[in-house]
């Protein structure tokens, strides 16, 4: 923890520096690695995301039943440009309304992908096996996000025979301003929710589940009147249940969010659960925020899931400028960093929004380093959204010369694996003013990551690249001076740094 006078500084300077709207040149934050690796530059430790949405075709595709090479085109731009502007992870709707962008026996094809609820792409691919390839060919995490409750969206086209309003109706409800929902407190509800993540955890090669902030819907989407659940509510006090309507309510969305983290780990321990709820807890929390009560609204106790670490990641959505008082982006993160009790990775969610003003651009990038300065035993940020960040291309350039100038690999999580994978085999060929330098794993381990890192005189340079690759030409020569060392480590799916194998260049002609 930062003590109070730590985290006024911090929050000074940049308040400074926002109010100023000048632009300053951030600075990298840079992990520590083990001894074994002490001679070596430190390689940035940071989650850099973006959520991709799909509900209302908000990110992609650009709408409802494309043409499938479209699709795919419109994929590839949107996962070059993170590759580009060294982010390495995406978080990817898959399920925005108890529909499907893959091949699912459980749900419905979505009617955000092919314009027709229940009709599969032509000529066939599956969308999320093909994001997980071109994701992870790009060195980036790719995170399946679902919306657990929501079974009918008003943009998602007509209600048909295939949605589960109609194969499971007595599940959901109908919200006043057209929405359908689940049930929460359903214990086939849960089932099925359950069901529809493990399908995806076993059958594809993710690297996360997310979930974002809706839970029991927002008031304004049933005409600010109350969740229309007193039949299961009837049934929960017949049965003898005891606690408050609010309580019921909470608890089931508790049990279920415990019972998936659990069922995860059962199955995949290395593939991470996250969760963006919204941004305040409750009003009062700390004193001086006011807004939303998402405890009593969305009857979601997102601090509770935080303090017993049913989350590998904490994205609130902290989407507030750093000088409003009531809602201030380091004043809430600064709460949610004192509720993370169990260590997990705090990421909050942060909006760049559609203002392309210098101003704008300033604050996300103050936002970034604020985040930096009060967790850096874990940094990073979740951009909302792809589609804003790339229609900024002030901001884009930004964030690519100033915070994520440098890759950087996601940080660890030595609570699902802290066994570093093995160092890969290194070898290299030489040519006049280049060396060839080619690698394989050390054993069968999983590897997500290699990290290359070249000597040029007395500096050092390092470069981030995915599982597929095995091959690198170095120069010989740089502005530092003449090639000295390489070396080269494996970096696992939990964030584990190999022991360094390093190439001998004895023998190796003089560079010219």
């Amino acid at each position: 923890m930062h003590t109070r006078s730590l985290f006024l500084a911090i929050y000074l300077l940049v308040l400074a520096g926002i109010l100023s709207c000048a632009t300053q040149k951030p600075a990298i934050n840079e992990a520590k690695h083990s001894a074994s690796r002490a001679s070596l530059p430190a390689v940035a430790r940071e989650f850099r995301a973006a959520w991709v949405a799909t509900v209302a075709n908000i990110s992609w595709p650009g709408k409802p039943g494309l043409p499938v090479e479209q699709q795919k085109k419109e994929a590839l731009a949107l996962l070059d440009f993170l590759q580009a502007h060294h982010f390495n992870a995406v978080i990817f709707q898959v399920r925005p309304q108890a529909d499907a962008l893959y091949k699912s026996a459980l749900e419905p094809w979505s009617y955000f992908l092919t314009g027709t609820q229940g009709k599969a792409p032509d000529p066939f691919y599956d969308p999320l096996q093909f994001w997980i390839d071109a994701a992870h060919a790009r060195g980036l995490e790719l995170h399946v996000w679902l919306n657990p409750y929501r079974a009918h969206h008003v943009s998602g086209g007509p209600v048909t025979e295939h949605s589960l309003v109609k194969t499971k109706p007595e599940l959901v409800v109908k919200l006043k301003e057209g929405y359908w929902w689940f049930d929460p407190s359903l214990k086939a509800t849960q089932d099925h929710g359950v069901d529809v993540v493990m399908d995806i955890v076993k059958r594809y090669d993710i690297d996360g589940v997310h979930f974002d902030d809706y839970f029991y819907p927002y008031p304004s989407y049933n005409g600010n009147q109350d969740f229309p659940d007193s039949l299961s509510w009837a049934q929960y006090q017949k049965s003898g249940g005891k606690l408050t309507r609010g309580d019921w309510r909470r608890q089931s969305v508790n049990t279920f969010i415990q019972r998936l983290y659990t069922e995860i780990k059962k199955e995949k321990k290395y593939v991470k659960f996250g969760i963006s709820p919204f941004g305040i807890w409750r009003p009062g929390h700390p004193a001086s925020v006011t807004g939303f009560d998402q405890y009593d609204e969305l009857y979601a106790d997102a601090k509770l899931w935080l303090n017993k670490g049913w989350v590998d990641y904490f994205s609130p959505q902290l989407y507030w400028p750093t000088t409003r008082l009531a809602q201030s982006y380091p004043v809430l993160l600064g709460w949610w960093s004192g509720e993370n009790t169990m260590h997990r990775h705090l990421w909050p969610g942060i909006s760049v929004g559609r203002d392309t003003s210098a101003c704008n651009t300033t604050e996300v990038i103050s936002q970034i380093m604020i985040e930096r300065g009060m967790q850096p035993q874990s940094s990073g940020v979740v951009h909302w959204s792809i589609s804003s960040l790339i229609r900024n291309p002030v901001l884009a350039k930004a964030l690519a010369e100033g915070p994520y100038k440098k890759q950087a690999l996601v940080p660890s999580s030595p609570w699902l694996d802290a066994t570093a994978p093995a160092a890969p085999r290194v070898s290299f060929t030489q040519q006049a003013d280049k060396v060839t330098l080619q690698w394989s794993p050390g054993n069968e381990e999983a590897v997500f990551h290699w990290v290359v890192y070249g000597q040029y005189g007395d500096g050092w340079t390092y470069q981030i690249l995915s599982q597929p690759d095995r091959s690198l030409q170095l120069s010989r020569r740089q502005e530092g001076g003449a090639l000295r060392r390489i070396v080269v480590t494996a970096v696992d799916r939990s964030g584990n740094e190999s022991a360094a194998a390093e190439v001998s260049l004895t023998g190796l002609a003089p560079a010219p």
